[in-house]
């Protein structure tokens, strides 16, 4: 299937979509006339005895060197060679796919002055599969994300390597075998495929829509946790949420309230309970989970502005008849919203694995065994599994320090403030991951401590979250090789499924209301 988007309005939502199902892209009819008149400007401007940056001159430091018209081609092709310096593991082909994608909406302004073949070939690898392999490191995220988009501008001449069904292969090979020819590029046209901050936005978004799929996740793990432990549910009434005012607060208790609805484990201790308050990793959920989740809207409205925004330079402002350098191919929008993200992450994970802490912990867990086995000493229970989250918060914690602060001159000090958003957007890989792992045990923790309360039941939803976890991780009787069974429900909390099967769709697309 075949997207239409229109370049300054595509939404996350569409975004999305596209990167979870593989689709292909074109731009809507409605921008070829701005990207013809931006191309006309520039190819006037080659010509022109005036310097221009970056069409008719040398590069970052460079930049005073005048170069002659017959050279102009010679020029871009240098540029994209000299700057495929990129290490490291390659990206995805899904995240390579987007930042493609991210790359047609900025061209598709009408503000960079490439032709439309070379917005027709980017169409045409996404439609017919082929992907540059990018490498993941080498970003400092200005000017611009130059080394990956370079590795991506370099198959579209025929340089480098691409991924073809599955397989990798010389990026001239890959063109020709489904058909396509590498392009010549034109004025401006390497400096406009290089200078942005696609690389570092679709990481990023990347990242945000991983956060969502924990965030929903814990809602659930937490609620389960809360039941585990014959938690009060007295702290998520809505008057306590509405009284502050935070809508992923109320949001994140109202879901709970729902989730927990109909519990005759909860109804068991309503009345006569000692304990007057519960933990802070119990009571504080709506809070501190609430207050991660409205850091992650945040993050995405300024995502969602910088996909389709125009960054690279000098951009071709078409209007005015000017061809003027900037700065928009700086990062930092997407830099703080990467940081934004690693926080909540970071913060998600740590309040839920005190909640698994105390889940196996027999002197705070309500007369739970100890370490949730039934015959504890002979068995170890869920002992270490608590550690490993333990480990992979830290972990998290480490990765959450900001990147934006970091700093460091490049180029010659031409380039001498940048904002680090490529790595920035890229940890949160690795800390959505780790945090898949702490959720998959909160998961099983509070599946195994709900049925240490048999013959007391937990409410419907969570019967049905408790059976979504048991086909995939048994209930631990006697103790077992365990790394399979946190594998397991790590890629339940990865995918999404512990927490669509409760209804908790609208949380994993970021729509807490």
């Amino acid at each position: 299937m075949i997207v239409t988007l229109t370049p300054g309005a595509a939404t996350l939502a569409q975004l999305r979509d596209i990167w979870t199902n593989a689709k292909a892209v074109i731009l809507h009819p409605t921008a070829q006339d701005g990207i013809n008149a931006a191309a006309a400007l520039v190819a006037a401007a080659a010509n022109d005895d005036a310097a221009v940056y970056g069409i008719n001159t040398g590069f970052g430091k460079l930049a005073n060197v005048k170069i002659a018209p017959q050279d102009v081609a010679t020029l871009q092709r240098n540029l994209i060679l000299s700057h495929c310096c990129g290490v490291g593991l390659p990206l995805d082909v899904a995240t390579t796919r987007l930042m493609m994608v991210l790359k047609l909406l900025s061209l598709g302004r009408g503000a960079s002055g490439v032709s439309m073949s070379t917005i027709r070939l980017i169409e045409d690898m996404l439609a017919k599969g082929v992907t540059p392999v990018v490498p993941q490191q080498g970003s400092v995220g200005a000017s611009g994300d130059l080394a990956p988009l370079a590795h991506m501008a370099a198959a579209m001449i025929g340089e480098g390597d691409a991924i073809l069904n599955g397989h990798q292969m010389q990026a001239a090979k890959a063109l020709r075998k489904v058909g396509l020819t590498p392009i010549t590029l034109g004025p401006k046209e390497g400096l406009a495929l290089i200078n942005g901050t696609q690389f570092s936005t679709a990481c990023a978004l990347v990242g945000l829509w991983a956060a969502w799929d924990n965030a929903a996740t814990s809602v659930l793990t937490g609620a389960l946790s809360t039941d585990a432990i014959m938690g009060s549910t007295a702290p998520l009434q809505g008057a306590i949420h509405t009284l502050r005012g935070h809508p992923g607060q109320i949001a994140l208790a109202r879901a709970q309230r729902a989730l927990m609805a109909g519990s005759l484990i909860r109804e068991s201790h309503r009345d006569g309970d000692a304990r007057v308050q519960d933990p802070y990793c119990i009571r504080c959920q709506p809070q501190v989970t609430g207050a991660a989740m409205d850091l992650l809207h945040f993050a995405g409205r300024t995502l969602e502005i910088e996909a389709n925004a125009v960054t690279d330079n000098p951009l071709v402002l078409v209007d005015q008849g000017l061809i003027v350098s900037g700065g928009n191919f700086h990062a930092e929008p997407v830099g703080f919203a990467a940081d934004q993200i690693a926080v909540a992450l970071s913060e998600i994970g740590a309040i839920a694995q005190r909640r698994v802490a105390l889940m196996v912990d027999p002197t705070l867990s309500f007369d739970l065994p100890p370490f949730l086995t039934p015959n504890p000493g002979l068995n170890s229970g869920l002992m270490i599994a608590e550690v490993t989250t333990a480990a992979l918060m830290s972990e998290n914690k480490h990765l959450a320090n900001p990147c934006t602060t970091d700093s460091t001159p490049t180029s010659a000090n031409q380039e001498d403030h940048v904002s680090m958003a490529a790595h920035a957007a890229v940890r949160l890989i690795r800390m959505n991951a780790n945090l898949n792992v702490i959720l998959g045990v909160e998961a099983m923790c509070g599946a195994q401590g709900v049925e240490f309360r048999a013959p007391l039941m937990t409410s419907d939803a969570l019967q049905t979250a408790i059976k979504t976890l048991r086909a995939q991780v048994p209930a631990l009787a006697d103790d077992r090789f365990m790394a399979p069974s946190i594998k397991a429900a790590a890629a339940l909390v990865s995918t999404g499924a512990l927490a669509d099967a409760v209804g908790l769709s609208g949380y994993i697309r970021g729509q807490v209301t």
